[in-house]
């Protein structure tokens, strides 16, 4: 997956996309749960932003947990993540 991170104070915005190129419809739709269940348990320790996650083919192939350790590596890379 890919992250475009758009920094704003006060502002928590976030979009799922997935293209065509995926395939049809219902796996576009799943590939944007998964993403947006992923986005659910990072979503309070992320900075205020514009977020938009663009879903990629291995999206499929991927486990949960290979999944979750992507989506953290992607917000790691981005520095979106709160410091504690």
């Amino acid at each position: 997956m890919v992250l475009f991170f758009l920094p704003q104070n006060g502002i928590h915005k976030v979009g799922f996309t997935a293209t065509k190129k995926l395939g049809n419809a219902v796996k576009r739709n799943r590939a944007k749960r998964r993403m947006r269940a992923i986005f659910r348990e990072y979503s309070n320790t992320l900075k205020d932003g514009t977020y938009v996650f663009v879903a990629k083919v291995g999206l499929f192939d991927s486990s949960y947990e290979q999944l979750n350790k992507n989506f953290h590596k992607v917000l790691k890379q981005a520095k979106t993540i709160k410091e504690m």
